[in-house]
């Protein structure tokens, strides 16, 4: 009850933050090693109660729920089977962040300390129908070192050991995304000296539950 509990209430302050609008987006967690709790399809995020939560098993199986489970369930459960220190996983399509993947853009430059900690490097997944195989696939390159993706064209992905650790990702996403879309407008962003870099690099693994490898290196 206490994992449906906070994962309605992330729902209701996904919506509340603009981050889905309408039906948009889809919202999991882990509940057992081959179990997971997942908003249902049709549903607006900002409306979801306990009731509406469905549970699915590894394969996407409906186990219990009254609900219709999303076709985007693919790309909860591809990151479940192979990540298994992930136990959540937030769907969203935040206006800036969305904004950047359209553009054809990742976060891949240090420009904010925050995303060196808290988020890495966050690659941009190459364009896939929503509801088809190719959306699951679009993240697979990334899935064993990454904990937030861009979605070409479609929105954002983020994964958590909790369910808040999953949404203060996005959080901090979308915060970072406005932020850069502002210092662009005001001429560029300036990046990280490579030396402020490497000890921003030192220090992340001692604070933050990210390993940083050459992998989710921020690049110049």
């Amino acid at each position: 009850m206490q994992a449906k509990e906070e994962l309605v209430k992330i729902c209701h302050k996904v919506y509340e933050k603009g981050y889905v609008s309408a039906y948009d987006g889809n919202l999991s967690c882990r509940i057992s090693e081959n179990q997971f709790l997942i908003t249902p399809s049709g549903k607006c995020k900002g409306e979801v109660e306990i009731d509406d939560l469905l549970i699915v098993d590894e394969k996407g199986k409906l186990i219990d729920g009254n609900g219709k489970v999303s076709t985007e369930v693919k790309l909860h459960l591809i990151i479940y089977n192979r990540r298994k220190d992930i136990n959540s996983v937030i769907h969203c399509h935040p206006i800036y962040s969305t904004a950047f993947a359209t553009a054809g853009e990742g976060f891949t430059k240090p420009v904010f300390p925050e995303v060196v900690l808290a988020l890495g490097k966050v690659p941009l997944c190459k364009y896939a129908t929503p509801s088809t195989d190719e959306l699951p696939d679009s993240i697979t390159p990334y899935i064993d070192f990454s904990w937030a993706f861009l979605l070409e064209n479609h929105g954002a992905v983020t994964v958590g050991k909790t369910i808040k650790g999953a949404y203060y990702r996005m959080e901090k996403l979308e915060h970072s995304a406005h932020t850069l879309f502002i210092a662009r407008l005001l001429g560029r962003e300036k990046t990280i000296p490579l030396v402020k870099l490497k000890q921003l690099y030192s220090i992340a693994e001692k604070t933050y539950d990210i390993k940083i490898d050459e992998r989710n290196r921020l690049d110049y």
